[in-house]
């Protein structure tokens, strides 16, 4: 039997999904001849699916650039915030942190704009022990290959008045190469996210945000109250880890503190309800089998790339816990939609022969979770933000929220 770490999300008899019976008794016309495709599907076959590279010849692998610290690369929250930020987390016995990725706004900054202003109002409280420290973003920085160039308007603007540091993990965009700006793999990540100094980058223009100084593309940040461990899944859809970075992912897991909790960050999902972008069958092994390995299993995962809210129940090293997708931080107007089955049938919903239970999902609003953390519980609220213009004036309510016990 699974062990879980202990939830306080209701738990009710899922609903089974059968993609393929549901797939082989809808008729559709037209039908298209070997050899050709003319559209993804919103409907997965399972949450978690193994990429065929044959049909999704995407981005390829890239191999990453020399870290910019020293190992095992990590940062403390410390070493960025104030001493009287950092003993007012001590104080307070919490850590807020704002967490959503999928940002760049290629088409046009009013989502991610929208959602950026609906974060700031998280700091306009008289308490300011309820104000958050940071914001974590998952990736998908700056579209479409994370060119330097699109840094100004995909992210210092409209994060230019948000008033707290921002971290990153890559994501595939991010990691995608443009050939016409003969920038290599990462190259304005490491610039803007991954400086050995605080400076002010020059395509930060007028916005007085410095760059962060993380020490490479996958990093630790260490907490008073938790540690983050951030992958870098690399391009190709499903993602990809090489040797090095799974025998680095155990060794964190392996030493990260006990009693605190404990979260693993990954741009591409381990489960997924959504066809085009299905949840990794690779990703979920390595890091079942590092779980398995050391004997930590994290309290939390969470991951962008689907452009939509989703939150599952599924289990490494047979200990269930929260899988979290929040990838609609503001890309453009338009959201991943989940296949109509998911809108008629009854939450939670399991599908045949896939792990996890989908739990929540939203794919008609932009928005971004809210992490509470504190020595004996995790909580995360997804709030789903009104579209720009019809914002209320009151404060949001979550739309989905989630409670793991620490212990």
């Amino acid at each position: 039997m699974a062990k879980t770490h202990k939830s306080t999300s209701k738990r009710q008899q899922p609903t089974t999904v059968d993609a393929p019976a549901l797939i082989a008794r809808s008729k559709h016309h037209p039908g298209v001849t070997p050899g050709r495709n003319f559209a993804a599907s919103r409907l997965p076959t399972a949450f978690q699916t193994v990429i065929d590279p044959a049909k999704h010849p995407a981005q390829p692998f890239r191999d990453l650039p020399p870290p910019t610290g020293q190992a095992p690369f990590h940062l403390s929250l410390g070493a960025v915030l104030s001493q009287q930020a950092m003993q007012r987390i001590n104080d307070s016995g919490r850590m807020i942190f704002h967490c959503v990725g999928d940002t760049g706004g290629v088409n046009t900054p009013t989502q991610i704009e929208n959602v950026a202003s609906f974060m700031e109002r998280d700091f306009s409280g008289t308490d300011v022990s309820t104000h958050p420290s940071f914001f974590y973003h998952l990736g998908d920085v700056v579209y479409y290959d994370g060119e330097t160039a699109n840094y100004y308007p995909e992210f210092y603007e409209p994060y230019n008045t948000y008033p707290a540091p921002i971290f990153a993990i890559p994501g595939n965009h991010d990691g995608d190469v443009n050939p016409q700006t003969a920038e290599t793999t990462l190259q304005a990540f490491l610039s803007n996210f991954c400086a050995q100094v605080p400076a002010h980058r020059p395509e930060a223009q007028d916005a007085p945000r410095d760059a962060m100084t993380q020490p490479n593309v996958y990093w630790t940040l260490d907490t008073p109250l938790g540690t983050i461990v951030g992958l870098y899944s690399n391009c190709p859809e499903g993602g990809e880890l090489r040797q090095d970075q799974i025998a680095w992912l155990e060794s964190e897991l392996k030493k990260a503190p006990v009693g605190k909790a404990l979260i693993v960050a990954v741009h591409h999902p381990l489960y997924s309800a959504y066809g085009a972008h299905p949840g990794s069958q690779h990703l979920y092994s390595v890091l079942d089998n590092a779980c398995t390995k050391t004997g930590r299993v994290p309290h939390l995962v969470l991951s962008g790339h689907v452009h939509n809210h989703q939150r599952f129940t599924g289990s490494f090293a047979e200990t269930q816990l929260p899988f979290i997708i929040a990838g609609a931080g503001g890309y453009n107007a338009k959201l991943h939609t989940l296949a109509k089955v998911f809108h008629t049938s009854k939450l939670p919903i399991t599908m045949t022969g896939s792990g996890g239970v989908l739990e929540s999902f939203c794919d008609s609003n932009h928005g971004y979770l809210l992490v509470r953390m504190t020595q004996k519980s995790v909580q995360c609220d997804y709030f789903a933000v009104p579209d720009p213009g019809a914002a209320p004036r009151g404060s949001l309510k979550p739309f989905d929220s989630v409670t793991v016990a620490v212990s």
